[in-house]
């Protein structure tokens, strides 16, 4: 159960609303004598933020679902009492989360965008090479698939989250560059490609190697944007001077890739 939570964060942090309705509704009923009504709703709101964030935290969820847990039920509370809004714009916004921040089934990922200076060198570094074909795993909305797709480069995204997945199709057909597929980005097909970027997160590296290692031709490179893999030292490290101070981390695959853990 907890692993599906994990692996579903929507589902987690919604649990956790659930779970600690019963428990707010039983303080605020045994206050309710004692406390003003306005002063005893503010209460009620503060504790079912904090018990629903502790309880994300005690499922393993990420922390930027700890304040998402936390901040829903407060913004909540003063847009109904401010505005006088109906119930039915907070579940339309539950469900834009999912569909925005459901790329997480192998692992904790969370959006990041990659800025138009990384992919500056990434045009560069294709040319470089003599590389026309690159896959960008976790594409989110597909910034880096449509810099670098077109004049004799091919450019694919593979994302997981079925909102980024439609607004990055949207944008691709708009400007005429890039393929967006939908799909697990352990099970992408990247055999044929000279270059695979990703901008992910620490918790997926190891795996991820595994799979592109095996996978990938040799004389192939892959890009890990921010994120080095585990227990391999890279071959190139390229420090940007964006404001981010990016950092690319740049892996030859060879004929016989060794893996972290001692793999092949």
């Amino acid at each position: 159960m907890l692993a599906l939570l994990r692996a579903t964060p929507i589902l987690g942090a919604l649990l956790a609303q659930v779970v600690a309705l019963p428990v707010v509704a039983t303080v605020t009923g045994a206050l309710s004598g004692s406390v003003d009504r306005l002063p005893l709703i503010g209460l009620a709101l503060l504790l079912q933020g904090v018990l629903a964030a502790v309880l994300c935290r005690v499922m393993g969820l990420p922390r930027w679902w700890l304040l998402i847990a936390f901040v829903f039920p407060l913004a909540m509370g003063l847009a109904l009492g401010a505005g006088q809004m109906p119930a039915w714009p907070f579940g339309l916004a539950f469900l834009l989360l999912a569909l925005v921040f459901s790329n997480t089934t192998r692992g904790r990922v969370p959006l990041y965008l990659t800025n138009d200076e990384t992919v500056s060198v990434l045009k560069r570094l294709m040319a470089e090479r003599g590389f026309t074909t690159i896959t960008d795993l976790g594409c989110g909305l597909g910034g880096v698939v449509r810099g670098l797709d077109g004049k004799g480069r091919r450019a694919r995204g593979v994302e997981n989250a079925p909102g980024l997945v439609l607004a990055a199709q949207l944008l691709a057909k708009i400007s005429g560059r890039g393929v967006i597929e939908r799909g697990d980005l352990f099970r992408a097909d990247i055999a044929g490609e000279d270059l695979v970027y990703a901008f992910l997160s620490p918790t997926p590296m190891a795996a991820l190697y595994a799979k592109l290692s095996r996978e990938m031709k040799p004389g192939s490179l892959f890009v890990s944007n921010s994120f080095a893999v585990p227990d391999r030292d890279p071959d190139e490290i390229w420090e940007l001077s964006d404001r981010r101070k990016t950092r690319l981390y740049l892996y030859e695959m060879s004929a016989k890739e060794e893996t972290p853990g001692g793999g092949s």
